[in-house]
């Protein structure tokens, strides 16, 4: 063992390369003391003011008609137990089942469609300019979380949309779960060789994401080291550099991560590609596919991508 398509791009890269999205929650009166396991909403506990990356957002009182233009948003929604207050979800958010999918673009809005559904709250995760205000002018309070670059963000942004649906303690409760969830992941993975690294493929034009990222992050808590942290180390690819397959066959990472495997590529395709044949990760077996959505996400699923993880390492390890 040695030591050492564009993805869609406009879609997965601009939405896992955000800036914000992870701003205190403040509470104009007390939070609310619900049960993690109650799901009533408390007229008491409004009006609440949640801080998001377009500002403090008051809602005068508990959303009864919510449209989630963010895939990731929606999740957090209904693993809160806001779901019932939730009418209209965009065309992206296929998570969970229940979800009420429609044809709303989460990054190209019409506003006369997202209005035609009544909402007395608008979250969403793509400002591509315009929307917020527009919404805001209608009275509509809005909610924009960009993509969260550290666990604290999701952690935060979970916790602000309790806060603005009623939720508060609900969410509390499902960031805990998270926390603990990727805490037995990291505990359950093997010891790794020093120095064991990984490629992570965004899309098979070789974009992927440095240690700076979200999901860079998530991989350096189980001790890897990235193979694409020097081609960005000024900063300039905000964390998603495009790679060459020279660059890629060069570093032979020990592992590599397939997040695009829902569109096709997989350890047999990865083997194909002139002088892949030769990768530490394809001889050895170590190429894994992963959920192409759970990756791109930053929330409550964020375990499943550990967990994807550290069987992959187990898996590693044994062939040591």
């Amino acid at each position: 063992m040695k030591r050492s398509a564009r993805l869609l791009v406009g879609l997965l890269v601009v939405a896992a390369c955000g800036t914000g999205g992870g701003n205190p929650t403040t509470l104009t009166d007390d939070p609310t003391t619900t049960p993690a396991s109650q799901t009533t909403v408390l007229e008491e506990a409004f009006p609440v003011t949640v801080e998001g990356d377009n500002g403090p957002v008051t809602i005068e009182a508990p959303p009864e008609a919510i449209v989630s233009l963010s895939s990731t948003a929606t999740e957090m929604l209904f693993a809160i137990g806001a779901g019932p207050q939730v009418v209209a979800v965009d065309d992206q958010s296929n998570h969970p089942e229940q979800a009420p999918v429609t044809d709303l673009s989460g990054f190209t809005p019409n506003i006369e469609a997202i209005l035609s559904y009544e909402p007395d709250l608008v979250v969403v995760g793509f400002e591509p300019g315009g929307v917020v205000e527009a919404l805001a002018a209608a009275d509509i309070p809005v909610i924009f979380y960009d993509a969260a670059t550290t666990l604290d963000e999701t952690y935060d942004q979970i916790e602000g949309l309790g806060v603005a649906t009623g939720h508060r303690e609900e969410a509390i409760a499902v960031n805990e779960t998270v926390r603990q969830g990727i805490e037995a992941a990291i505990a359950e993975a093997p010891d790794l060789p020093e120095g064991t690294d990984y490629y992570h493929e965004v899309d098979n034009t070789y974009f992927t994401a440095t240690s700076t990222t979200f999901i860079g992050q998530i991989y350096s808590m189980f001790g890897l080291e990235n193979i694409a942290d020097p081609a960005d180390e000024d900063g300039s690819s905000f964390g998603y550099p495009q790679l060459s397959s020279e660059y890629i066959v060069a570093a032979d990472p020990d592992l590599i991560f397939l997040a695009n495997s829902s569109y096709g590529e997989s350890p047999e395709t990865v083997a194909q590609r002139p002088g892949w044949d030769v990768l530490t990760a394809v001889r050895e077996g170590n190429v894994v596919g992963l959920d192409s959505d759970i990756v791109s996400r930053w929330g409550p699923r964020v375990v499943e991508f550990a967990e994807s993880i550290s069987d992959a390492l187990a898996s590693y390890v044994s062939q040591s």
